[in-house]
């Protein structure tokens, strides 16, 4: 049935105006609780599957818990498709913007104009004792984050912020640390959830993204490019750093394979404390790296192409909006 209705651009049109109408109270009602409900809910789900499972190995009851497992699965889904995976459908953000050609030397155009912007505004952070960025004021960053989606230009933005914080640290910090994932929308509570153990380099425009999903974007690439416009003009300075930073990142990577050289000449005019703040990601990187990385990357990968993406490469999208909004 979704599958049908992912089709006619009146049943997609008709989900992004129900989302819309609904994700204030939806926000609301679990922003009340300080911490994630969401993840005692993945947590309750994950027991009861464990239970399911020892259930349907006695063959005396084996039917009737097949069946109530197909029915528990068939609601879960009905609404997780209400609630957000018809959004994956909806009109995409690129063909809102002018058509631009994409070329190498425009990218390391930009590239060149991040490494100086992050410059400049790494001089304006804090940092710890080793001399690596740390961020002092989070609630103002998670502030500042959500009175910033109203600013996002309106002549191809339909989405309206609510005003309500539902940004909260995940209660599966430890694990998460450990496949690569940042932060996470929850389409059953609408909270949007971090890893608060993460660098700071990457907490402020992580929320920033997670934010844009709670607007109403789905697609990983067009999140990306609205917690971009959150985060660039920023007064707080740890949310535009953050953000510049990940743009540069960006930019670099799209480049790494076939222009190893400039990369490599780029990194090497870091500023000494972006230095430190790289040196601070790839260590943290190396502690946490394993087999649960390699297998969240890879059904991440099947996610993304299960909803009209495709899979992890459409991070480098980012740099097409990127250019396309360029004035």
């Amino acid at each position: 049935m979704f599958f049908t209705l992912s089709k006619i651009k009146y049943a997609s049109n008709f989900f992004e105006w129900f989302f819309e109408f609904q994700k204030y109270f939806h926000q609301k009602l679990f922003s009340i609780v300080p911490f994630s409900v969401g993840d005692i809910f993945y947590i309750l789900l994950i027991v009861s599957f464990g239970y399911f499972l020892f259930k349907i190995s006695y063959k005396n009851s084996r039917r009737k818990f097949l069946l109530r497992g197909l029915i528990a699965l068939n609601i879960l889904y009905l609404m997780y498709q209400v609630s957000w995976g018809m959004l994956y459908f909806q009109q995409p953000i690129l063909d809102k913007l002018p058509e631009k050609e994409i070329t190498v030397e425009e990218v390391k155009r930009l590239t060149l104009v991040y490494l100086e912007k992050c410059k400049k505004t790494r001089t304006l952070v804090n940092e710890d004792d080793r001399g690596v960025f740390i961020i002092t004021d989070l609630p103002s960053i998670k502030a500042e984050v959500l009175s910033n989606q109203v600013k996002i230009p309106s002549y191809w933005n339909n989405k309206k912020g609510t005003g309500v914080s539902t940004l909260k640290p995940s209660l599966f910090e430890p694990v998460m640390s450990y496949t690569g994932i940042l932060g996470y929308y929850n389409p059953f509570t609408a909270e949007a959830q971090y890893n608060a153990t993460l660098p700071s380099t990457y907490v402020p425009f992580t929320l920033a993204h997670e934010s844009a999903h709670q607007l109403g974007y789905a697609r990983e690439q067009e999140a990306n490019f609205i917690g971009f416009l959150i985060g660039e003009k920023a007064r707080n300075t740890d949310l535009k750093y953050s953000t510049q930073y990940f743009v540069l990142k960006t930019l670099l990577h799209s480049l790494a394979e076939n222009e190893r050289v400039f990369v490599n000449e780029i990194i090497m005019q870091y500023s000494p404390e972006m230095k430190r703040d790289r040196l601070a990601e790839k260590l943290f990187v190396k502690k946490h790296e394993g087999l649960l990385d390699d297998f969240f990357g890879f059904t991440n990968d099947l996610f993304l192409k299960s909803n009209q993406q495709e899979g992890s490469i459409t991070y480098s999208y980012f740099i097409d909006f990127l250019i396309r909004y360029q004035p």
